[in-house]
């Protein structure tokens, strides 16, 4: 596969006349202004104003001589020069846009989230921003993609609580395994995440349908209570099923199967596929 330098150089901030004279740099200097214009392409009205922008940010030498001579920084002295100054406006932005995040969330708003991979990224940023307590409801296959932000949460000391379909190995966090995991996934068509952070942020929704899952992220009390109390209810009968199993098995079935029928709508439960009119 053929690389666009060109391309690349663009990615990095150069208009195509520098990315044309840094390129031709590199195949040969020093060189006159004339040279570069001659060997680049870039035409000799515009080259001196193209230099000089590359000058005024490192990327290009100039000697002080008559006619002047131009250089090229070295590639990885250049790419080492962009990520630092890459570093430093993420900073600067960051701490100057700090300011407007709690305004921009609106917390009376419910954000739908389309696709995966942004639900993962959101949970991600959730979870970043935990102070005291997660609960998080998750199947064993989605759980790893954030596994690096819940450990790095629990490092800072925040309580971690999951409620996990499939085994999960978190040695950090307080796992408390379904006993009905692939029962559940049939039933429902899907897997899903439910996560809740310090009792304050959601997000909620299907994470197996590749581009076509959807969840709602909200900072609305109105949701969040509820939904929290979605979690905190299945752990309640994760430690009623621990300490009474036979006795609850006697009257209501298997894992509860008798339970889950009779509040099952339709007869072959909530396909979530179905729901969003993906199948028929």
């Amino acid at each position: 596969m053929k690389v666009d330098i060109i391309k690349i150089l663009q990615d990095l901030n150069f208009t195509e006349y520098e990315a044309k004279a840094y390129i031709t740099l590199l195949e040969k200097s020093p060189l006159s202004g004339y040279a570069i214009s001659l060997n680049s392409g870039v035409p000799r009205s515009k080259i001196y104003e193209v230099l000089g922008g590359l000058v005024d940010r490192g990327e290009v030498m100039i000697s002080h001589e008559n006619p002047a001579l131009y250089t090229p920084l070295p590639p990885h002295e250049l790419i080492n020069l962009k990520k630092r100054r890459a570093e430093t406006s993420f900073e600067v932005a960051e701490e100057a846009l700090e300011h407007y995040s709690y305004v921009s969330l609106n917390r009376e708003n419910i954000w739908n989230i389309t696709g995966h991979e942004a639900i993962i990224n959101r949970a991600k940023e959730a979870i970043k921003e935990a102070k005291g307590r997660i609960l998080l409801e998750i199947w064993m296959e989605d759980a790893e993609e954030i596994r690096k932000e819940l450990e790095e949460a629990a490092g800072r000391g925040v309580q971690i609580l999951i409620v996990s379909y499939g085994t999960l190995g978190f040695d950090f966090a307080e796992v408390y395994e379904h006993d009905a995991s692939d029962e559940i996934t049939e039933e429902y068509g899907g897997r899903w995440i439910v996560l809740s952070v310090d009792d304050q942020e959601v997000v909620a929704g299907i994470l197996s349908l590749g581009d076509d899952s959807r969840a709602a992220w909200t900072m609305h009390p109105g949701l969040v209570m509820p939904i929290t109390e979605v979690i905190v209810h299945d752990l309640y009968i994760y430690e009623m099923m621990k300490e009474h199993r036979d006795t609850l098995e006697r009257s209501f079935g298997p894992n509860l199967i008798e339970l889950r029928n009779r509040f099952k709508f339709g007869s072959s439960g909530y396909s979530v596929a179905a729901r969003l009119g993906l199948i028929e």
